[in-house]
């Protein structure tokens, strides 16, 4: 049997269903399947080779030799021969090995996997690779801003440690037609990634244990039991010194240094060679980031323009104005907030709050287009992105089958109304939370002297205690329900088996990001539209269970505590990422090396000191989007009432790319490589995301704000015949806005316990009739003109926005018309070349028989020839 066969029947092998008895039992195998060659470490750290300098080393194996640990017999019996028989399998599907002792730890074994010409040729026919076929001659048409190349220059990385690569007509490898390929070099034709994501598909493939009819095959398995301590690709060089290897091309080092190091976090992204290093998966990641965070400028000018207007204005607000008037909100007692221990309060108390409230703008309509054209000029790059980097027809069925999917492995049911029920808990916690902290916060603030904190008094009122002490523990909350929920989302996709990988992945990321919606949002909604929203009056309280009497806003509303909530959260949540990104990696590196008591990396060879680094999630990137998505939600959902949103947000994107890029340059073994074409299910979420949007900003402006019943005012109800003046106006707002109330009318159950002002009525925050009149309490006739006036605000706002992105989505095609046209034209000229190849191919068969044939004529005598037609 020749290799080719023999290759081609070990790819069979792996194919065949699981039910079908496999070619070989383990007991039948040869001696030499059983053993692979071992080596000594040559002293050479910075090779990628076998000892013979030849091979070049496409994958790693790391595991324990139990012999060395004196463990019991029959543990280090069943490890040992699972991994024979997955290195039997291995050899006997073509792959070479060579195993080589840790220079510094003798029970480890590090097993090096090389794939020769003909088995990259089989299975880059079996993945779809693209491989170059011929040099693109089409010409790019010149940028209209060349002229700033001088000035952009220093801005992009330096084209000596990076030039650009040559571009090439590609077509899907066929190992029949090798003649029609660009190969210029064999042992370079497929580059390192392509070769890493071959082996690595191999070895999830690979049996490791047979059982007559039962087989269990993948390289998961065994990391998970233990079997293998590691598997991993190997970073070419270290990063922070270039490899001395004669043809290294010390990609690692060249990203380090112009896309990693904090010296150049003001360059844009070398995002071809990150593809080209770390595969387009992480390529599509890093570009769709980089994308977000220069759309984000745009957004952070418009938001920090608009906070800016609102702080130069805030003095001129006439009813924060008449807030802090001692003859106007000084004058004005308010009613208790809670039921007996609260106390009667002055409105001027507020007057610092009342302040920044007024100096919130709503930022949302000039805002929300901006969405709109983020996520339609990002399908637009991501086309250009698919064209250049070969990926506009990744197709499902190229992409192969998940292992577990192909095992059909069967997993107990989990069942999801534990996760649901686990939000639910959560957010009745923090509610009866912020309800209990008012009341004492009430109690203890509003009257009791603050001695020594004279300056913050103003600003320490009970709302802001309860927003800010809330903000932080539903922070905390947070963090640890994430745990909780990953777990759940993970148990309910596991039980649905997808067939591929990225179907796992779309599955798993939208019953992640719903639990993560209801989990980082649940509160900011409750501030936003349910807070203080049916709180009765003071006579007639709403209770929640009976029990819990509901909050209130202050008089201004609870924009300022929603904008409090935000900030918390968002400033907490990018800090403890961070934390996780950056310092628990660095921090589990060093303490590695130091309790091995590790020399330095630079007498190590390549496969240890790679295995010092951290292991890639499972999950990949997936963590990276649900952080980005998130803080995406934070941005646009409640942006109207936290104009400075965009703006924070830039400022985490700038440090996330750096650190992103220095997390899997310098800490993290080398990622296997793999294709994507688009960013996945998170397209759609960030469109929902962004449609929601709309709705909900319009409604905080609505509801949330105060913005409405000020213009009602304005426009109706400061003029004839509701009002005294001649001209619109803002004066007598905050007295029109408030109800009055009669002291004698509390009931028993919450009538406050003691008084120290001597009057008859206090005020509250509503639109209703006062005491005396034949329909008191009732809401009056001003009520229904600010809902009718909120009903209509959200309408027209909703359909002229929505109107507004229809049209920026028909404008604006999703694959710009130069990419479409370098579609067709490199389509037709594949074709011609196939065919020009096919041609001559059929040709040089065809030339011997025809050369026969001619001879065979000759020989004929001519009357045999001559024919009658």
């Amino acid at each position: 049997m020749t290799p080719l066969t023999d290759l081609m029947s070990s790819f069979t092998f792996l194919q065949q269903p699981l039910e079908e008895e496999f070619e070989f039992e383990p007991v039948d195998l040869p001696e030499e399947l059983l053993f692979c060659p071992q080596a000594e470490f040559n002293d050479k750290p910075d090779s990628l080779f076998f000892n013979d300098g030849v091979r070049r080393i496409d994958y790693i194996l790391v595991y324990e030799d139990e012999e060395k640990k004196k463990e019991k017999e029959q543990y280090v019996t069943v490890n040992e021969d699972q991994r024979r028989i997955r290195k039997a399998s291995l050899m006997k599907m073509g792959m070479e090995l060579e195993a080589t002792r840790s220079v510094i730890d003798e029970k480890l074994m590090f097993v090096k996997i090389h794939m020769p010409w003909d088995m990259l040729c089989t299975y880059a026919e079996v993945l779809h690779i693209k491989v170059p076929i011929q040099p693109n001659d089409l010409s790019s048409r010149p940028s209209p801003w060349n002229f700033l190349s001088c000035i952009t220059k220093k801005f992009y990385p330096d084209e000596e440690l990076i030039s650009k690569e040559t571009e090439f007509f590609t077509a899907p490898f066929e190992k029949d037609r090798l003649e029609y390929f660009y190969i210029k070099d064999q042992d370079m034709f497929f580059t390192p990634s392509m070769r890493s994501r071959m082996a690595f598909y191999i070895l999830s493939r690979a049996p490791y244990e047979i059982r007559g009819k039962t087989k269990k095959f993948g390289i998961t398995k065994l990391l998970d039991g233990g079997v293998y301590k590691a598997a991993y690709p190997l970073h070419d060089c270290r990063f922070n010194v270039p490899s001395k290897e004669e043809g290294c091309p010390n990609e690692r080092y060249l990203l380090y240094q112009e896309w990693a190091h904090p010296k150049s976090f003001y360059k844009m992204q070398p995002l071809d060679l990150i593809r080209k290093y770390y595969g387009e998966k992480i390529g599509i990641y890093f570009a769709w980031l980089g994308f977000y965070t220069i759309m984000l400028t745009l957004a952070a000018v418009v938001g920090l323009g608009c906070f800016i207007y609102g702080y130069k204005t805030q003095e001129t607000s006439t009813w924060s104005k008449e807030v802090c008037d001692p003859d106007i909100g000084g004058q004005i007692v308010m009613c208790p907030q809670c039921d007996k221990d609260c106390k009667y309060w002055r409105l001027n108390s507020t007057c610092e709050a009342s302040k920044v409230r007024a100096s919130v703008f709503p930022v949302s309509p000039h805002f929300l287009p901006l969405v709109t054209l983020f996520l339609e000029f990002w399908k637009r790059y991501q086309a250009e992105l698919e064209y250049e980097w070969d990926t506009v027809e990744f197709l499902e069925q190229e992409e192969p089958s998940r292992p577990e999917y192909e095992a059909k492995c069967i997993y107990e049911r989990k069942n999801p109304v534990t996760g649901i029920l686990l939000i639910l808990a959560s957010i009745v916690a923090i509610t009866v939370y912020r309800l209990a902290a008012f009341f004492a916060f009430s109690t203890r603030l509003r009257n009791e002297e603050l001695e020594g904190l004279e300056p913050l008094k103003e600003y320490v009122t009970p709302q802001m205690a309860t927003s800010v002490t809330a903000s932080l523990i539903s922070f905390v909350v947070i963090m640890i329900l994430n745990i909780l929920y990953e777990r759940v989302a993970i148990w309910i996709t596991d039980f649905e088996l997808p067939r591929t990988k990225t179907d796992y992945e779309n599955s798993l990321t939208l019953k992640m990001f719903l639990f993560q919606f209801v989990n980082y949002y649940s509160s900011c909604f409750y501030i936003a539209f349910a807070k203080g929203k049916a709180v009765g009056f003071p006579g007639q309280p709403v209770y929640l269970l009976g029990k819990y009497r509901n909050e209130e806003c202050d008089p201004g509303g609870c924009l300022i505590e929603l904008t409090t909530q935000l900030s918390i959260i968002m400033g907490g949540k990018a800090i403890w990422n961070n934390i996780q990104e950056v310092l628990l990696p660095w921090v589990k590196n060093v303490l590695f090396r130091y309790c091995k008591s590790m020399p330095s990396n630079s007498g190590l060879p390549r496969w240890e000191q790679d295995y010092q680094l951290q292991p890639i999630s499972k999950l990949g990137l997936f963590y990276e989007y649900l952080e980005m998505v998130i803080q995406f939600g934070f941005v646009t959902l409640f942006v109207a009432s936290f104009p400075l949103a965009p703006v924070l947000a830039l400022v985490n994107n700038l440090f996330e790319i750096r650190v992103d890029a220095w997390k899997i340059t310098t800490q993290f073994r080398r990622m296997v490589p793999e294709k994507a074409q688009h960013i996945g299910a998170w397209q759609p979420i960030l469109q929902g995301v962004a449609i929601l949007a709309v709705a909900t900003n319009a409604m905080i402006i609505a509801f949330t704000s105060d913005m409405i019943p000020r213009l009602v005012y304005y426009w109706s109800f400061s003029v004839y015949p509701y009002g005294d003046s001649d001209n619109h106006t803002m004066a007598g707002y905050i007295n029109s806005s408030l109800s009055i109330f009669n002291i004698s009318d509390f009931p028993e159950q919450s009538r406050p316990l003691s008084s120290s002002y001597n009057m008859a009525t206090c005020r509250y925050r509503d639109f209703r009739y006062p005491p005396g009149h034949y329909r008191q309490y009732e809401y009056n006739v001003r009520y229904w003109h600010v809902i009718a006036a909120k009903m209509a605000f959200i309408i027209v706002v909703e359909h002229v926005v929505y109107f507004t992105k229809f049209i920026l989505s028909y404008v604006i095609p999703d694959v710009p018309y130069t990419v479409k046209e370098q579609i067709k034209r490199e389509k037709y000229l594949t074709q011609v070349i196939l065919h020009e190849t096919n041609l001559k191919l059929v040709t040089k068969r065809m030339k011997p028989y025809r050369e026969e044939t001619t001879s065979s004529l000759q020989k004929l005598p001519p009357e045999e020839l001559d024919l009658d037609f």
